[in-house]
């Protein structure tokens, strides 16, 4: 049996990879548990799978009366040590933010397979990450929906096969929508994706197609293809996850059901593909077609094009994009700033820093530090 540390478990990728692991637990025990505040929902989650250990990153509120008897854990050295347990095998990081960079880091220097969810691991920490890759003895399979299909469709070619990449996007829930109309929108009309159940913050970055510029970042680090190879389609239905194009002209793409489910049974299970009978996981051709793409609305959606330029110079730019949209998201769920608000404080913040690089760790959170204070300061001047 393979020992699993889940971290942001009683978040929605967190979830879902539990219910993967109560239809295995043949194969896989869960070995730790870690969350940011929820507490309740964590004890409930270590009553049932009993771990090694359970982690917040904060500290217990005065209320903190839990019904596990086991060992808890606090900060952020709680988590990191989730991901250096003797027993565990595999890290599923699905903290969410740029937190999850230490965690990531941990197990790949630990020699764990770091079955990644956690996107802003690569974006603002990259170079790093692929780093202690390759000095170590570690694995790193994507969770991403679109990288899973990625990494199956290579299926161990060498990256200078490739020709093209493409990702899909579904659009979210303003794909049709005029520009004029985007100005009006309410986080609960953000909130409603058309095809994926997600968390708030990735849901509206779905709605703003700043999460799609962050995937193609990723998919530059992952697979070493030059972002001229890397396309995004939008494909409402979300069935075809990502196509991969060789020199050959062959093009090979994955298709399946919109759920988190299938890529976290691939990371935790690779190269044996599980036998698996989720609920309504089987694809059926003729109930979920046609497969049907469109262009991208780059100009109605400007933080697609800017995440991508960030991510083409580097630097501190992906830094700050990743900063500068997780305070600006923040405050537009909050209804502090609308849509358009939200759009303009990340360009704004941008406009304010180069492309410096970022040697080590602590220049990141340095640099994450002063973007997300420039940020507030284009909110607080609106």
């Amino acid at each position: 049996m393979k020992g699993v540390a889940i971290l942001g478990a009683t978040g929605s990728i967190g979830s879902a990879t539990l219910s993967v692991l109560r239809r295995h637990s043949e194969k896989f025990h869960v070995t730790a548990l870690s969350a940011n505040k929820n507490w309740q929902d964590l004890d409930k989650l270590a009553v049932e799978f009993e771990p090694d250990f359970v982690a917040l990153s904060s500290v217990p509120p005065a209320d903190f009366k839990p019904h596990w008897e086991g060992e808890w854990r606090y900060g952020s050295e709680a988590i990191e040590a989730a991901t250096r347990s003797m027993g565990t095998d595999i890290v599923l990081n699905a903290i969410i933010g740029v937190a999850g960079l230490g965690p990531s880091l941990a197990a790949l220097e630990a020699g764990k397979r770091l079955a990644l969810a956690n996107k802003e691991s690569l974006v603002v920490g990259g170079s790093l990450l692929l780093n202690a890759l390759d000095h170590g003895s570690g694995e790193l399979l994507p969770v991403d929906s679109e990288h899973s299909a990625i990494h199956q469709c290579l299926n161990g070619r060498p990256f200078d096969e490739i020709r093209r990449i493409t990702l899909t996007a579904s659009g979210g829930p303003f794909r049709t929508w005029s520009q004029e109309s985007l100005a009006d929108i309410k986080p609960s009309d953000a909130l409603r994706h058309p095809t994926w159940d997600m968390g708030a913050k990735i849901t509206i970055d779905s709605a703003t197609l700043a999460n799609k510029a962050i995937e193609v970042i990723e998919a530059h680090a992952l697979f070493g293809v030059d972002f001229d190879q890397i396309g995004v389609v939008v494909h409402p239905t979300s069935i075809a996850h990502s196509f991969v194009e060789f020199h050959d002209g062959s093009c090979l793409g994955q298709l399946g059901r919109p759920t988190m489910e299938t890529p976290i049974l691939w990371a935790l299970g690779c190269p044996e593909r599980i036998e698996d009978r989720g609920d309504n996981h089987s694809f059926n051709p003729l109930r979920d077609g046609p497969l049907e793409f469109e262009a991208v609305r780059n100009e109605d959606f400007p933080l697609f094009d800017a995440g991508i330029a960030a991510g083409r110079v580097g630097g501190e730019l992906p830094i700050v994009f990743n900063a500068a949209n997780e305070v600006a998201v923040s405050a537009f769920l909050e209804e502090r700033i609308n849509f358009t608000e939200l759009v303009d404080v990340v360009l704004c913040t941008l406009e304010k820093f180069s492309g410096r690089a970022v040697p080590s760790v602590e220049d990141i959170w340095q640099v994450d530090a002063r973007a997300r204070e420039s940020t507030k300061e284009a909110i607080r001047a609106l």
